[in-house]
């Protein structure tokens, strides 16, 4: 089976940096314009979907999404959202009505949420563990809408009776889904398609994995896995390197500590495992063959990336794939520059290996052997 390779769409802005505040941080405002460049350059470079963040800082994703949507192509949307800012049953009814306007281009990342100052600037005032318990009953709610029959259910934090949607949406979305403490992997295996991870190296996710898929055969369900990681990637690897050091030099050690400090506060077990690969130190950075972890000093949430040649990073990548990834979500820094970078260097090494299906065709192409032969074969 090929993989699945996706992009990120920086919606809270893009820079040239890693820095995501203060005087170097973004230099490239998310605007409608600047996101649909980012859009075409994944869509015309043959990754299956971007996914589109959420939380404070970013542009909210379903009105960014439905956006873009004539904006490109082929290209899916994947659109992140918290179940404490949004019934199932509405959630149901939007995610049906994107998929009907799209022509099927939805998928969804639920996101549960790992830090408390911003769940309670959405009003959200529940533990770890319950925010993961109030998901359980989300995503039972959600499928039983979007099903197309009438569902009733009644659990500690929702109720619904005769719960649908006007038309079952075709395809189905798949749900995409990240957490790494035992409330989370739970919700995993009983509920998602894909389970997402951040970036971390292939001893720490191995096990994962075989916890998972115990966790799922439990309850009578595979799972599929997916993988966040940044990426820079040049011709020569010591092209690639040069960037993290470039990177290094413009990030103020104020703005590491504060950074640091922030992120200690999370109650993300994910993020507890991203600071254990760097604990705040310019040090070390390389975790793993190709993993630098430095992206993890200034920014929450994935803080690794892939560094080297093309041949390396589809190495890596490949290596990934034999632990039973199957779904990677690619970004780097300016994103449209590196979308390029990755889909015309690392995207053709991985066809050539069999990892990815045939580029789909571009504009003037539909009459082509190509064009027909990507048409046909595009997952």
């Amino acid at each position: 089976m090929p993989i699945g390779v996706h992009w990120f769409l920086p919606t809270s802005g893009d820079s040239r940096t890693v820095v995501p505040f203060g005087p170097d941080g973004h230099r490239r405002p998310p605007t409608i314009d600047y996101l649909a460049q980012v859009a075409r350059a994944a869509d015309d470079l043959g990754f299956e979907a971007v996914l589109t963040p959420t939380g404070t800082w970013c542009e909210d994703a379903w009105l960014v999404t439905a956006a873009l949507l004539r904006e490109t192509k082929r290209l899916k949307f994947l659109v992140a959202f918290r179940p404490n800012s949004i019934s199932p049953t509405l959630a149901a009814q939007k995610a049906a009505t994107f998929q009907r306007i799209s022509g099927g281009r939805l998928l969804l990342n639920i996101v549960t949420g790992g830090e408390d100052t911003e769940q309670r600037r959405f009003g959200d005032w529940l533990d770890h563990d319950e925010r993961y318990d109030r998901t359980d009953e989300f995503l039972s709610v959600l499928r039983g809408a979007l099903s197309g029959t009438p569902f009733d259910f009644e659990g500690r934090y929702f109720k619904v009776a005769g719960a649908t949607v006007n038309q079952v949406p075709q395809p189905q979305p798949e749900l995409f889904f990240g957490g790494a403490s035992p409330a989370a992997e739970l919700v995993a295996a009983r509920h998602v398609d894909v389970h997402l991870t951040w970036g971390e190296p292939p001893e720490m996710v191995k096990p994962r994995i075989a916890r998972l898929r115990e966790l799922a055969a439990e309850q009578g369900r595979t799972l599929r896995f997916g993988i966040r990681l940044h990426v820079i990637t040049r011709d020569r690897a010591a092209d690639a390197w040069a960037e993290t050091d470039r990177f290094l030099e413009a990030i103020d050690p104020n703005v590491v500590d504060a950074a640091q400090a922030a992120m200690a506060k999370s109650a993300s077990v994910g993020q507890q495992r991203m600071q254990s690969l760097h604990r705040g130190s310019r040090e070390d950075l390389i975790v793993s063959p190709n993993l630098w972890a430095g992206i993890g000093l200034v920014r929450g949430g994935a803080g690794t990336a892939l560094v080297g040649s093309h041949q390396e990073v589809a190495d890596r990548i490949e290596e990934y794939h034999e632990l039973g990834f199957d779904e990677f979500i690619m970004s780097g820094h300016p994103h449209v520059e590196e979308a390029y970078w990755f889909g015309e260097g690392v995207m053709p090494e991985l066809r050539r290996r069999g990892l990815l299906g045939p580029r789909p065709a571009q504009p003037g192409e539909a009459d082509s052997v190509l064009g027909r032969h990507a048409v046909t074969n595009a997952r």
